[in-house]
């Protein structure tokens, strides 16, 4: 504001106006004089992104498939935990957040990179699916004045690899953190990797707090590799050294998620190895039976091998969870509905 000639309070003013009245047009800024809010409409863009498509689960999963101004596809999921005694409405809403369109990593289960990478979303990308999320959620349930969120917890683990966008993912999640902005609290942001290394020990000096999941899905560099190639670049034996130095320097528990493939890492042996890397970190494992996409081969355990796997992992005392399917029925896996709705080819006239 100050470089426009405009007093430095407008910044807040501006602030004001798109975090906590949530406005959807620089024109109703009333308190702006008009000579500035045509200034604003003609420098910056107010909704980088527009929902395409929505649908919801029956598990009460909710995934927006949403274009950016250059046309690409990003999808951002929103998971409802019920709780006891209230509707729907009122449940723990977690966001899941893209932060690339595609991935270049090429992780076998997963169906955002069978595209391939195009590019990585800006920081006003990022931010804008929280807006995107805040908008619909506000229409559902009127939120108290003194909530600036409509969700409960944000999770990094959508679209791209997050700490290959880290300026632009570190820049967004600011923004959601000031008090200016959503007022977010950092602990209750998660951001997940699949181990690269050097932003793991600069994510670990960050001011803010974040927590940090690894995408670990082998506990072997033989197993790892079959399902992770970037294993061969960051191989365990230096991964799991910087998941310590981060687990150290913040003193809270960290996640390891461990999806389960039928005969590739749900062995026993795999089980045991888990439980091991899992109790050094002083780690949460979350066990992710796969969730299968088109297009590739993978083969979800049976229960019982699942519940299997987990009964080995307790019996170490190891805390776990094992995340049971959701949103198979709208194609809720990372980058499969983009897939779809990019092969059909009718967003393009949205």
């Amino acid at each position: 504001m100050k470089t426009v000639g405009q007093p430095a309070f407008r910044a807040g003013q501006i602030f004001d106006w798109i975090y906590k009245k949530r406005v959807r047009d620089w024109s109703d800024m009333s308190n702006l004089p008009k000579a500035l809010r045509e200034w604003l409409e003609e420098t910056f863009d107010l909704h980088p992104t527009a929902v395409v498509l929505t649908k919801s689960a029956d598990d009460v999963t909710d995934k927006l498939l949403l274009r950016l101004r250059d046309a690409s596809l990003i999808e951002t999921v929103i998971i409802r935990a019920p709780q006891h005694g209230v509707g729907v409405n009122r449940s723990r809403k977690t966001i899941c957040l893209s932060t690339q369109v595609g991935c270049a990593y090429g992780c076998k289960f997963c169906a955002s990179g069978l595209a391939g990478w195009k590019r990585d979303l800006s920081a006003g990308e990022i931010v804008a699916q929280l807006l995107e999320v805040c908008a619909r959620e506000d229409q559902r349930t009127p939120r108290a004045k003194a909530e600036l969120a409509s969700f409960d917890n944000i999770v990094v683990m959508g679209m791209g690899e997050p700490l290959a966008n880290y300026d632009n993912l570190i820049r967004a999640l600011t923004i959601a953190n000031d008090s200016q902005g959503l007022g977010f609290g950092a602990r209750r942001v998660t951001i997940s990797t699949s181990g690269l290394i050097p932003q793991i020990l600069k994510l670990a000096d960050e001011k803010l707090g974040f927590r940090l999941a690894i995408s670990l899905h082998g506990t072997t560099n033989e197993v790892r590799e079959k399902i992770m190639p970037i294993n061969r670049r960051y191989p365990l034996e230096q991964l799991i050294p910087a998941i310590r130095t981060f687990s150290r320097r913040h003193g809270r528990m960290l996640t390891l998620e461990f999806i389960l493939i039928e005969d590739v890492n749900d062995t026993l042996d795999q089980a045991e190895r888990l439980a091991d890397i899992a109790r050094d970190l002083h780690a949460h494992v979350n066990l992710i039976p796969y969730n299968p996409v088109d297009g590739l081969t993978w083969h979800r355990p049976s229960i019982r091998r699942q519940d299997r796997f987990m009964a080995i992992l307790e019996s170490r005392s190891v805390s776990a969870t094992i995340r049971r399917e959701k949103g198979s029925d709208i194609a809720a896996a990372c980058g499969q509905l983009r897939l779809k709705e990019e092969a059909k080819g009718s967003w393009l006239d949205c």
